[in-house]
């Protein structure tokens, strides 16, 4: 008998301490975006893009008259090498070579500059973005706002919020 009122004292306690303490603690909501998922639906994102895409196309096509040269310079040497003096056969080595240093050189100038343009035209995008989510954050009063596009998330509660929607409408983006 004595084991049956204790128990029932540990519970009535345990359910009133229980309520009286989730009344305490305040209550917590978890949302979740997709930037990558807010950045492509930006409108800004097509034309930073598409600008991104013809200076690629640019010097896509300069790397590809450097080549030509290259190839020429090559197929010359190799074609006249056994006519050639061993001063001469140095020199177009050495202007191969040259050539050679120069096309990596400008592969490797022409990809810092793509790398470059890329954050100077998507950054003012993302920090917008960012901007947006703190605001849906303030105004839905979340605890936390995952980013589904950030690898380090491994799980997502089912009950989470998808704020893409609050956010787009923050952006201003219309679908």
């Amino acid at each position: 008998m004595t084991k049956k009122v204790l128990f029932t004292l540990t519970l009535l306690i345990s359910l009133v301490g229980g309520t009286a303490f989730s009344q305490v603690l305040p209550q917590v909501s978890v949302a979740y975006v997709n930037t990558t998922e807010l950045l492509d639906q930006m409108p800004e994102k097509a034309q930073a893009t598409q600008q991104l895409l013809t200076l690629s196309e640019n010097y896509k096509k300069e790397l590809e008259l450097m080549q030509n040269e290259y190839n020429k310079k090559y197929s010359d040497y190799i074609t006249y090498q056994a006519s050639l003096s061993e001063n001469i056969k140095l020199r177009r080595m050495q202007e191969l070579t040259e050539l050679e240093n120069k096309i990596g050189k400008f592969m490797e100038l022409a990809q810092e500059d793509i790398n470059n343009q890329e954050k100077g035209l998507l950054g003012p995008l993302k920090q917008k973005i960012n901007e947006a989510i703190r605001a849906v954050g303030i105004e839905q009063r979340y605890t936390v706002i995952y980013d589904l596009a950030n690898p380090g998330i491994a799980f997502v509660s089912p009950d989470a919020v998808n704020a893409n929607p609050l956010v787009i409408a923050k952006l201003g983006i219309n679908r």
